[in-house]
């Protein structure tokens, strides 16, 4: 199972170039299943009419995972010690606090909006930065959101199931709306393309070696990994206030899955 976000090599106008790429692909991927529509056969997952596509791309997701990302990642779990693993994430999330910020306003949610900014201050000014996670003792819990879930929020529909080259599992309104998250991503305004591309690959293989565990768990226990994997994240996607939609639309997005402890 392969879920990790992007990292990019610069352009000459110093925008992450496989960024770019894997956005245009997954346009492309995106144009292709609107054009295709949602011819299913029996059997089908309802929820899943786009099933043989799916499983060709997770196949080719877990052989660059095997290939390339899952060793990187294991060799950093098991160089870079625990303290500075649980450093490196807190920093990431405490960057994509901002975003969340910024959808719950956009989604009209208050609390959560106060929530993220009193998160990103307290966490960048007492934890130097946002490598230590004070925020959390206080008890001032993360609420992650991004665009797709605000357009879901109102009203717009999650879509088929779609799993994305290299980034994984997706729903079509989620694709439509990655242009966006990768726009309010703290780390694509960095200056210096060096260290922003040094920080897209870092944060890549932190969250690769995250799901470590995971995977291993999902290699014994699923008799079908796919199906699982599926399931699973559409649930997730589908929760609001802490119950799942019994329709499955989705209308108010629910919230994102808690980040893998480290």
């Amino acid at each position: 199972m392969m879920m990790w976000t992007t990292a990019g090599f610069a352009r000459h106008d110093g925008q992450p170039r496989f960024a770019r790429a894997t956005l245009r692909g997954c346009a492309l991927v995106l144009g292709a299943v609107l054009l295709a529509g949602c011819a299913s056969g029996p059997g089908t997952h309802p929820r899943d009419p786009l099933e043989p596509y799916n499983r060709s791309m997770t196949r080719f997701n877990d052989s660059v995972d095997e290939a390339v990302l899952k060793p990187v990642a294991t060799a950093y779990k098991d160089v870079v010690p625990s303290p500075v693993r649980t450093g490196v994430n807190n920093f990431f999330g405490n960057l994509g606090d901002v975003w969340s910020f910024v959808n719950s306003v956009l989604q009209l949610h208050p609390e959560d909006a106060m929530s993220s900014l009193v998160r990103f201050n307290v966490n960048t000014v007492f934890g130097l930065g946002g490598l230590l996670d004070i925020a959390t003792e206080m008890g001032v819990d993360r609420n992650r959101q991004d665009f797709g879930l605000t357009l879901g929020r109102w009203g717009v529909p999650t879509g088929p199931y779609l799993v994305l080259p290299l980034l994984g599992p997706s729903t079509v309104r989620d694709t439509a709306a990655l242009p966006v998250d990768m726009q309010g991503n703290l780390l694509g305004q960095w200056d210096s393309v060096a260290a922003r591309n040094s920080l897209y690959a870092l944060r890549a293989v932190d969250t690769r070696a995250s799901l470590l565990g995971a995977g291993a768990v999902l290699e014994g226990a699923a008799l079908d990994k796919y199906s699982f994997t599926r399931d699973v994240f559409l649930q997730r996607r589908a929760l609001r206030s802490g119950a799942q939609e019994a329709d499955g639309n989705d209308d108010s997005g629910g919230v994102l899955p808690p980040e893998p402890d480290q």
